[in-house]
């Protein structure tokens, strides 16, 4: 217990212990002194999340508590704040799952104990050497083995959307690198704890509408059926990047923007199985389905590794903008807290992992590559999407429904600070 010791007022507090002792060097020391000092700066940033809590618990605090979905954590910037002020900032969002295109292991060690879930990542770059065995256990030795003791790592995502992008010179290698890592981890005793897949596009896809007519492409098809074999053999989910964003940017006049931002709309009908579409999101996911499906396999999850939508773009980008943006992820993440279905696998919940956490200010292409994220580096929202975050040194909301509660919060905020700056002593 902590003793806040009043003796101007003669008053005594007792709190619960909210921060690691380990940050004082004394077990007495003045208020004083702790003011204004990195001391009183650890203080507050352990206390003021709890204290956010205990304010979302009674009520003040209005909206969401939880994304209900997992978050891509790029880093393709020089702006972005430390992994470490990253996992506060996690924390508050109550976000437990985390996607990352490497492993880099400050993040990891950032996020130990944390009780997030990570999917780390394997570059393209790195495809070919891995279909040396030795390769590949050494890679898992030196970025997963050593922080699973303290961070809960998941999966291996071997390559991203090498089928169908930029770097289809590399699927040859794709399917022999994701065997060579699953044996790795099958000869380090991990295969039961970090699964392997890898991501892939949309353009896999020849056909994606009406969903039950789903296919993927017939050159690709050589490469897709041995990792859907591994899939259900190892009991792995296949990744697919969806993003909505690009047909109606693509064609505008045409795809209607209530369709894609969940918003209401006639909707779409599958003429071969009646099933109503009510966004394009879903009907994609189906069409992967049933593109699996046309190739055998019926018992392969289908996880949304990406989609998002950016809240800037140059002039030929139709509906990058802030307001779509902000549409398209409170929807979503609405359905997501809903464990929604889609219409043709109503029981199976759809996993997400939204793109992106930051906007990465040093993504080459378009405007838009560095406008996807839901937050500015300094931790501010780029847009009210309905929760709360916080990051040390700094608090924002973005979710109020009205100034006077956002108003309120502040106000006991400053009178939390205020009291604490009466007391004379704090004793442990």
């Amino acid at each position: 217990m902590i003793h806040f010791i009043n003796t101007k007022r003669r008053t005594s507090f007792k709190f619960i212990r909210l921060f690691p002792p380990s940050i004082y060097h004394t077990n007495t020391f003045p208020a004083a002194e702790l003011c204004g000092s990195s001391k009183f700066d650890m203080l507050m940033a352990n206390i003021i999340p709890t204290f956010l809590l205990l304010l979302t618990l009674s009520g003040l605090f209005v909206g969401t508590y939880a994304l209900g979905v997992g978050i891509n954590y790029g880093q393709i910037a020089n702006n972005l704040p430390p992994a470490s002020h990253v996992s506060v900032l996690l924390k508050s969002l109550n976000i437990s799952r985390v996607k990352l295109y490497d492993a880099d292991p400050k993040v990891l060690s950032s996020f130990a104990n944390s009780n997030v879930e990570f999917i780390i990542g394997l570059g393209n770059e790195y495809l070919q050497r891995m279909q040396d065995p030795q390769e590949a256990q050494m890679w898992i030795q030196q970025n997963v083995q050593p922080y699973l003791s303290q961070t809960r790592i998941t999966c291996i995502t071997v390559g991203n959307e090498i089928l169908g992008g930029q770097d289809i010179q590399l699927a040859p290698y794709l399917y022999p690198a994701m065997q060579s890592m699953y044996n790795a981890l099958v000869n380090l005793g991990l295969h039961q704890q970090v699964y392997v897949t890898t991501a892939h596009s949309l353009q896999i896809l020849a056909t994606s509408f009406p969903p039950s007519q789903g296919a993927f492409r017939e050159d690709l098809i050589q490469y897709i059926q041995p990792i859907l074999t591994f899939h259900a053999q190892t009991n792995s989910p296949f990744l697919i990047n969806v993003y909505p964003y690009f047909a109606y940017k693509n064609d505008p006049n045409n795809v209607p923007l209530e369709y894609v931002l969940f918003e209401p709309n006639p909707g779409a009908i599958d003429p071969n199985t009646n099933l109503k579409y009510d966004n394009m999101l879903y009907a994609q996911i189906d069409a992967v389905y049933s593109a699996i499906k046309a190739l055998n396999h019926v018992n392969i999850q289908v996880q949304i590794s990406e989609t998002g939508w950016p809240s800037k773009g140059d002039e030929n980008e139709f509906g990058a903008t802030v307001q779509n943006a902000g549409i398209y992820h409170k929807n979503l993440i609405q359905r997501m807290q809903q464990r929604q279905g889609t219409p043709a696998n109503p029981t199976q919940p759809i996993d997400i992992y939204v793109f992106a956490l930051f906007n990465e200010n040093m993504k080459p292409g378009p405007t838009s590559e560095r406008n996807y994220g839901l937050y500015y580096p300094n931790g501010t929202p780029v847009y009210n999407l309905g929760v709360q975050g916080y990051l040390p040194r700094m608090h924002f909301s973005a979710s109020m429904k009205n100034v006077r509660k956002d108003a309120l919060v502040l106000v006991l905020l400053s009178w939390f600070k205020y009291e604490l700056l009466c007391f004379d002593y704090i004793v442990f």
